[in-house]
């Protein structure tokens, strides 16, 4: 079995750790330290980055990607759930609960969003409060304005 293949890349919202294997993304999160993109992208990251860029430049709306988040079976359901609202769409947290069909887990789905290990690729950012808030975003209410924004406006820009 292969390990973990760690790559750097720079966004314009902070510099992404990517982590994976033969299995699939396991993770992508926003570090502190501003590294610059990795020179030798391990072969096994290099579609990643490459939507990932794709993704920053305007020219992908849409990840296709293996994934191979690692969390519990209750997480992996709602991240799943995650990959269907649509780029430049958002949800509310009690909607996203709704669509996993138990209205009363609003709070576990909320904490499940909040360990998403795969930023922007899985889109919890684009889930919102139900008064339209930008509630709750491990790597900065910043950073999810700053996503929602960019979609909202690469979407009317793909329209003409």
């Amino acid at each position: 079995m292969e390990s973990n293949q760690t790559a750097y890349y720079k966004t314009p919202i902070g510099t992404a750790k990517i982590v994976g294997d033969e299995n699939g993304i396991n993770a992508v999160t926003v570090i502190d330290d501003d590294l610059e993109t990795s020179a030798e992208i391990p072969e096994i990251l290099r579609d990643c980055v490459l939507q990932l860029t794709e993704y920053f430049n305007g020219s992908r709306s849409r990840f296709d990607l293996k994934l191979n988040p690692q969390g519990t079976d209750f997480q992996k359901k709602v991240w799943n759930a995650l990959l269907n609202v649509p780029f430049g769409k958002t949800r509310t947290y009690l909607e996203q609960t709704k669509q996993l069909g138990d209205v009363k887990a609003i709070r576990a789905v909320a904490s499940a969003n909040g360990k998403n290990p795969i930023w922007i690729i899985i889109p919890c950012h684009r889930i919102i409060g139900s008064n339209g808030s930008l509630t709750g975003y491990a790597v900065g209410i910043w950073r999810k304005k700053w996503l929602l924004e960019y979609e909202n406006t690469s979407k009317q820009q793909s329209l003409f």
